[in-house]
Protein backbone atom coordinates (compact mmCIF):
# COMPACT_ATOMS: atom_id res chain seq x y z
CA UNK A 1 0.00 0.00 0.00
CA UNK A 2 1.64 3.28 -1.08
CA UNK A 3 2.11 6.15 1.34
CA UNK A 4 -0.74 8.61 1.57
CA UNK A 5 -0.47 12.36 2.02
CA UNK A 6 -2.45 14.02 4.82
CA UNK A 7 -2.48 17.73 5.50
CA UNK A 8 -2.23 18.80 9.13
CA UNK A 9 -2.04 22.43 10.22
CA UNK A 10 -1.07 23.52 6.72
CA UNK A 11 1.81 20.98 6.36
CA UNK A 12 1.71 17.73 4.39
CA UNK A 13 2.46 14.47 6.24
CA UNK A 14 2.85 10.94 4.87
CA UNK A 15 1.72 7.67 6.43
CA UNK A 16 1.00 4.12 5.40
CA UNK A 17 1.93 0.45 5.79
CA UNK A 18 4.34 -0.75 3.12
CA UNK A 19 5.03 -4.27 4.43
CA UNK A 20 3.25 -6.26 7.15
CA UNK A 21 4.06 -4.64 10.46
CA UNK A 22 6.05 -1.77 8.91
CA UNK A 23 4.06 1.43 9.29
CA UNK A 24 5.71 4.65 8.21
CA UNK A 25 4.66 8.16 9.14
CA UNK A 26 6.33 11.52 9.16
CA UNK A 27 6.26 15.13 8.07
CA UNK A 28 7.43 16.43 4.71
CA UNK A 29 7.81 19.89 6.31
CA UNK A 30 6.27 21.62 3.30
CA UNK A 31 2.89 23.09 2.38
CA UNK A 32 3.48 22.36 -1.32
CA UNK A 33 1.65 19.14 -2.23
CA UNK A 34 3.78 18.46 -5.32
CA UNK A 35 7.01 18.65 -3.33
CA UNK A 36 5.44 16.62 -0.52
CA UNK A 37 4.54 13.88 -2.99
CA UNK A 38 8.11 13.75 -4.28
CA UNK A 39 9.48 13.50 -0.73
CA UNK A 40 7.01 10.76 0.17
CA UNK A 41 7.97 8.84 -2.98
CA UNK A 42 11.65 9.14 -2.01
CA UNK A 43 10.92 7.79 1.49
CA UNK A 44 9.02 4.89 -0.01
CA UNK A 45 11.77 4.10 -2.54
CA UNK A 46 14.44 4.10 0.16
CA UNK A 47 12.28 1.84 2.32
CA UNK A 48 12.01 -0.78 -0.42
CA UNK A 49 15.72 -0.54 -1.18
CA UNK A 50 16.50 -1.15 2.45
CA UNK A 51 13.86 -3.87 2.77
CA UNK A 52 14.95 -5.79 -0.35
CA UNK A 53 18.70 -5.11 -0.52
CA UNK A 54 19.67 -4.37 3.10
CA UNK A 55 20.57 -1.15 4.94
CA UNK A 56 23.75 -0.67 2.89
CA UNK A 57 21.58 0.23 -0.10
CA UNK A 58 20.39 3.47 1.49
CA UNK A 59 23.00 4.42 4.10
CA UNK A 60 24.30 7.93 3.40
CA UNK A 61 27.58 9.35 4.63
CA UNK A 62 25.92 11.84 7.06
CA UNK A 63 23.94 8.93 8.52
CA UNK A 64 27.20 7.04 8.94
CA UNK A 65 28.70 10.03 10.74
CA UNK A 66 25.65 10.12 13.04
CA UNK A 67 26.17 6.44 13.95
CA UNK A 68 29.84 7.16 14.59
CA UNK A 69 29.12 10.12 16.88
CA UNK A 70 26.35 8.22 18.70
CA UNK A 71 28.97 5.65 19.71
CA UNK A 72 30.92 8.38 21.51
CA UNK A 73 33.61 8.65 18.86
CA UNK A 74 34.95 11.74 17.11
CA UNK A 75 34.00 13.99 20.00
CA UNK A 76 36.97 16.37 20.03
CA UNK A 77 36.78 19.79 18.39
CA UNK A 78 39.53 18.89 15.94
CA UNK A 79 37.83 15.64 14.88
CA UNK A 80 34.49 17.41 14.44
CA UNK A 81 36.19 19.97 12.19
CA UNK A 82 37.44 17.12 9.99
CA UNK A 83 33.97 15.55 9.92
CA UNK A 84 32.28 18.80 8.84
CA UNK A 85 34.71 19.12 5.93
CA UNK A 86 34.05 15.53 4.88
CA UNK A 87 30.26 15.90 5.03
CA UNK A 88 30.40 19.04 2.88
CA UNK A 89 32.77 17.44 0.36
CA UNK A 90 30.65 14.32 -0.14
CA UNK A 91 27.41 16.33 -0.34
CA UNK A 92 28.94 18.46 -3.11
CA UNK A 93 30.25 15.33 -4.84
CA UNK A 94 26.81 13.65 -4.71
CA UNK A 95 25.08 16.70 -6.20
CA UNK A 96 27.64 16.97 -8.98
CA UNK A 97 28.05 13.31 -9.96
CA UNK A 98 24.93 11.49 -8.69
CA UNK A 99 22.27 14.21 -8.74
CA UNK A 100 21.53 13.39 -5.11
CA UNK A 101 21.57 15.47 -1.97
CA UNK A 102 23.82 13.09 -0.03
CA UNK A 103 26.45 10.52 -0.96
CA UNK A 104 25.62 6.86 -0.28
CA UNK A 105 28.34 4.94 1.50
CA UNK A 106 28.03 2.02 -0.94
CA UNK A 107 29.16 4.35 -3.76
CA UNK A 108 32.28 5.47 -1.86
CA UNK A 109 35.08 3.32 -3.27
CA UNK A 110 38.65 3.28 -1.88
CA UNK A 111 39.78 5.17 -4.97
CA UNK A 112 37.20 7.91 -4.45
CA UNK A 113 38.12 8.22 -0.77
CA UNK A 114 41.81 8.66 -1.65
CA UNK A 115 40.87 11.23 -4.30
CA UNK A 116 38.79 13.12 -1.72
CA UNK A 117 41.95 13.57 0.36
CA UNK A 118 43.73 15.08 -2.65
CA UNK A 119 40.78 17.36 -3.42
CA UNK A 120 40.44 18.60 0.16
CA UNK A 121 44.20 18.99 0.76
CA UNK A 122 45.75 19.52 -2.70
CA UNK A 123 49.03 21.00 -1.41
CA UNK A 124 49.38 19.23 1.93
CA UNK A 125 51.54 16.28 2.84
CA UNK A 126 50.54 12.64 2.85
CA UNK A 127 50.51 12.72 6.65
CA UNK A 128 47.86 15.47 6.66
CA UNK A 129 45.75 13.64 4.08
CA UNK A 130 45.93 10.45 6.10
CA UNK A 131 45.14 12.13 9.42
CA UNK A 132 42.36 14.48 8.35
CA UNK A 133 40.63 12.50 5.59
CA UNK A 134 41.52 8.82 5.26
CA UNK A 135 41.59 7.96 8.96
CA UNK A 136 38.20 9.50 9.92
CA UNK A 137 36.48 8.33 6.71
CA UNK A 138 37.72 4.77 7.20
CA UNK A 139 36.74 4.83 10.87
CA UNK A 140 33.17 5.92 10.03
CA UNK A 141 32.66 3.35 7.27
CA UNK A 142 34.12 0.45 9.25
CA UNK A 143 32.12 1.43 12.34
CA UNK A 144 28.94 1.25 10.26
CA UNK A 145 30.14 -2.09 8.85
CA UNK A 146 30.40 -3.44 12.40
CA UNK A 147 26.74 -2.44 12.86
CA UNK A 148 25.82 -4.32 9.68
CA UNK A 149 24.94 -1.20 7.68
CA UNK A 150 27.59 -1.52 4.95
CA UNK A 151 30.67 -3.44 3.86
CA UNK A 152 34.11 -3.04 5.44
CA UNK A 153 36.68 -0.96 3.57
CA UNK A 154 40.45 -1.18 3.28
CA UNK A 155 42.57 1.38 1.49
CA UNK A 156 46.17 2.33 0.95
CA UNK A 157 47.50 5.27 2.94
CA UNK A 158 49.52 8.07 1.40
CA UNK A 159 53.28 7.81 1.70
CA UNK A 160 55.07 10.59 3.51
CA UNK A 161 58.48 11.33 4.92
CA UNK A 162 58.14 11.10 8.67
CA UNK A 163 59.56 14.15 10.41
CA UNK A 164 61.81 13.35 13.33
CA UNK A 165 60.98 15.77 16.12
CA UNK A 166 63.87 17.07 18.20
CA UNK A 167 63.27 16.35 21.90
CA UNK A 168 63.19 19.13 24.46
CA UNK A 169 66.21 18.95 26.75
CA UNK A 170 66.55 20.26 30.27
CA UNK A 171 68.90 23.12 29.20
CA UNK A 172 66.41 24.10 26.48
CA UNK A 173 63.59 24.08 29.02
CA UNK A 174 65.59 26.20 31.48
CA UNK A 175 66.30 28.78 28.79
CA UNK A 176 62.68 28.79 27.62
CA UNK A 177 61.43 29.37 31.17
CA UNK A 178 63.91 32.22 31.68
CA UNK A 179 62.45 34.06 28.65
CA UNK A 180 58.79 33.01 29.14
CA UNK A 181 56.38 35.83 28.30
CA UNK A 182 53.93 34.75 31.02
CA UNK A 183 53.79 32.46 34.08
CA UNK A 184 51.19 30.35 32.29
CA UNK A 185 53.40 29.55 29.29
CA UNK A 186 56.29 28.75 31.63
CA UNK A 187 54.10 26.41 33.69
CA UNK A 188 52.78 24.81 30.49
CA UNK A 189 56.28 23.93 29.29
CA UNK A 190 57.23 22.48 32.67
CA UNK A 191 53.94 20.53 32.84
CA UNK A 192 54.31 18.90 29.42
CA UNK A 193 57.99 18.06 30.03
CA UNK A 194 57.41 16.78 33.59
CA UNK A 195 54.48 14.53 32.71
CA UNK A 196 55.21 13.77 29.06
CA UNK A 197 51.64 14.73 28.14
CA UNK A 198 50.10 16.30 25.06
CA UNK A 199 48.85 19.88 24.77
CA UNK A 200 45.27 18.55 24.65
CA UNK A 201 45.81 16.86 28.03
CA UNK A 202 47.21 20.09 29.47
CA UNK A 203 44.25 22.15 28.26
CA UNK A 204 41.78 19.76 29.95
CA UNK A 205 43.56 20.08 33.28
CA UNK A 206 41.49 21.69 36.04
CA UNK A 207 42.27 22.49 39.64
CA UNK A 208 40.25 19.57 41.14
CA UNK A 209 42.52 17.28 39.09
CA UNK A 210 45.61 18.43 41.01
CA UNK A 211 46.40 16.93 44.41
CA UNK A 212 49.10 19.20 45.82
CA UNK A 213 49.43 17.20 49.02
CA UNK A 214 50.07 13.83 47.35
CA UNK A 215 51.77 15.45 44.32
CA UNK A 216 49.53 13.78 41.77
CA UNK A 217 47.61 15.06 38.77
CA UNK A 218 44.70 13.31 37.10
CA UNK A 219 44.88 12.90 33.31
CA UNK A 220 41.44 12.16 31.91
CA UNK A 221 39.99 11.78 28.42
CA UNK A 222 43.34 10.70 27.09
CA UNK A 223 43.86 9.60 23.48
CA UNK A 224 43.53 5.94 24.51
CA UNK A 225 40.38 6.78 26.53
CA UNK A 226 41.94 5.68 29.85
CA UNK A 227 42.07 7.79 33.00
CA UNK A 228 45.61 8.08 34.29
CA UNK A 229 47.58 9.76 37.07
CA UNK A 230 50.97 11.45 36.78
CA UNK A 231 53.48 12.39 39.45
CA UNK A 232 54.10 16.11 40.05
CA UNK A 233 57.80 16.94 40.54
CA UNK A 234 58.70 19.82 42.86
CA UNK A 235 59.46 22.20 40.00
CA UNK A 236 56.03 21.64 38.46
CA UNK A 237 54.40 21.93 41.88
CA UNK A 238 55.84 25.43 42.31
CA UNK A 239 54.84 26.53 38.79
CA UNK A 240 51.23 25.36 39.25
CA UNK A 241 50.98 26.91 42.72
CA UNK A 242 51.90 30.32 41.31
CA UNK A 243 49.05 30.36 38.77
CA UNK A 244 45.74 32.13 39.57
CA UNK A 245 42.87 29.85 40.64
CA UNK A 246 39.94 31.76 39.12
CA UNK A 247 39.97 29.57 35.99
CA UNK A 248 41.63 26.46 34.60
CA UNK A 249 45.48 26.51 34.66
CA UNK A 250 45.80 26.57 30.85
CA UNK A 251 42.45 28.08 29.89
CA UNK A 252 43.56 29.89 26.72
CA UNK A 253 42.91 28.47 23.26
CA UNK A 254 45.61 26.33 21.70
CA UNK A 255 46.20 29.04 19.09
CA UNK A 256 46.78 31.71 21.75
CA UNK A 257 49.08 29.43 23.71
CA UNK A 258 51.07 28.69 20.55
CA UNK A 259 51.45 32.43 19.86
CA UNK A 260 52.84 32.98 23.38
CA UNK A 261 55.05 29.92 22.96
CA UNK A 262 56.52 31.28 19.72
CA UNK A 263 57.00 34.75 21.23
CA UNK A 264 59.02 33.19 24.04
CA UNK A 265 61.22 31.35 21.55
CA UNK A 266 61.70 34.55 19.52
CA UNK A 267 62.73 36.44 22.67
CA UNK A 268 65.28 33.75 23.54
CA UNK A 269 66.59 33.60 19.96
CA UNK A 270 67.43 37.33 20.02
CA UNK A 271 70.05 36.69 22.70
CA UNK A 272 70.84 33.10 21.68
CA UNK A 273 70.68 32.92 17.85
CA UNK A 274 71.15 29.14 17.81
CA UNK A 275 68.18 28.58 20.18
CA UNK A 276 65.97 26.10 18.26
CA UNK A 277 62.23 26.40 17.74
CA UNK A 278 60.65 23.34 19.33
CA UNK A 279 56.94 22.61 19.47
CA UNK A 280 54.54 21.58 22.22
CA UNK A 281 54.88 17.94 21.24
CA UNK A 282 58.66 18.06 21.51
CA UNK A 283 58.15 18.14 25.28
CA UNK A 284 56.57 14.68 25.10
CA UNK A 285 59.55 13.46 23.08
CA UNK A 286 61.91 15.14 25.53
CA UNK A 287 60.35 13.60 28.63
CA UNK A 288 60.46 10.11 27.13
CA UNK A 289 64.03 10.46 25.90
CA UNK A 290 65.27 11.91 29.21
CA UNK A 291 63.76 9.00 31.18
CA UNK A 292 65.30 6.46 28.79
CA UNK A 293 68.73 8.10 29.08
CA UNK A 294 68.35 7.89 32.87
CA UNK A 295 68.32 4.10 32.28
CA UNK A 296 64.67 3.59 33.25
CA UNK A 297 63.24 0.54 31.51
CA UNK A 298 60.93 0.97 28.51
CA UNK A 299 57.84 -0.50 30.18
CA UNK A 300 58.12 1.88 33.14
CA UNK A 301 58.77 4.87 30.88
CA UNK A 302 55.63 4.04 28.92
CA UNK A 303 53.59 3.88 32.11
CA UNK A 304 54.97 7.20 33.38
CA UNK A 305 54.19 9.18 30.23
CA UNK A 306 51.02 7.35 29.22
CA UNK A 307 52.01 5.32 26.16
CA UNK A 308 52.80 1.76 25.18
CA UNK A 309 56.37 0.41 25.14
CA UNK A 310 56.03 0.08 21.36
CA UNK A 311 55.27 3.81 21.07
CA UNK A 312 58.25 4.61 23.26
CA UNK A 313 60.63 2.62 21.06
CA UNK A 314 59.17 3.54 17.66
CA UNK A 315 58.30 7.22 17.98
CA UNK A 316 59.21 9.01 21.18
CA UNK A 317 62.57 7.61 22.25
CA UNK A 318 65.62 9.32 20.68
CA UNK A 319 69.13 7.94 20.55
CA UNK A 320 72.00 9.74 22.24
CA UNK A 321 74.00 11.73 19.72
CA UNK A 322 77.41 10.70 20.99
CA UNK A 323 79.54 8.49 18.73
CA UNK A 324 82.17 8.06 21.46
CA UNK A 325 79.80 5.83 23.42
CA UNK A 326 81.41 2.87 21.62
CA UNK A 327 84.44 3.43 23.86
CA UNK A 328 82.42 1.53 26.46
CA UNK A 329 83.02 -1.66 24.46
CA UNK A 330 86.60 -1.67 25.73
CA UNK A 331 85.91 0.02 29.05
CA UNK A 332 88.15 -1.17 31.87
CA UNK A 333 88.97 0.26 35.28
CA UNK A 334 92.18 1.71 33.81
CA UNK A 335 90.36 3.56 31.00
CA UNK A 336 87.63 4.96 33.26
CA UNK A 337 89.95 7.31 35.14
CA UNK A 338 91.45 7.43 38.61
CA UNK A 339 88.16 8.16 40.40
CA UNK A 340 86.44 4.99 39.29
CA UNK A 341 89.61 2.96 39.77
CA UNK A 342 89.90 4.19 43.33
CA UNK A 343 86.27 3.27 44.00
CA UNK A 344 86.91 -0.27 42.80
CA UNK A 345 90.01 -0.58 44.94
CA UNK A 346 88.01 0.63 47.91
CA UNK A 347 85.40 -2.07 47.33
CA UNK A 348 88.12 -4.75 47.11
CA UNK A 349 89.57 -3.67 50.45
Amino acid sequence: MPLKLIKRYGVWHYEGTLAPGDRLRGSTRTANKEIAAQLAAKVEAEYWQRHLHGPQAVLTFPQGVAHYLAAGKGDTKREQLYLRRLIKYWADYARKHHRASEMKVKDMTPGLVRQSAVDIHPKDSGATRNRQVLTPTLAIINHCAELGHCNFMRLKRFDFEEEIKAPVTLPWLDTFCAYAVSPMIRALAVYMFSTGRRISDAKRLDWPDINFQNRKVKIHKTKNKKQQFAHVPNRLLVELANLPRDRRPFYMSETTLRIQWDKTIEAAAKDIPEFPRLTFHCCRHGATTKLLHEKIDVVTVGKLVGMTPQQVMKTYGHAQNDPTLTDALFDTPLTRGDDRLNKIKGLEE
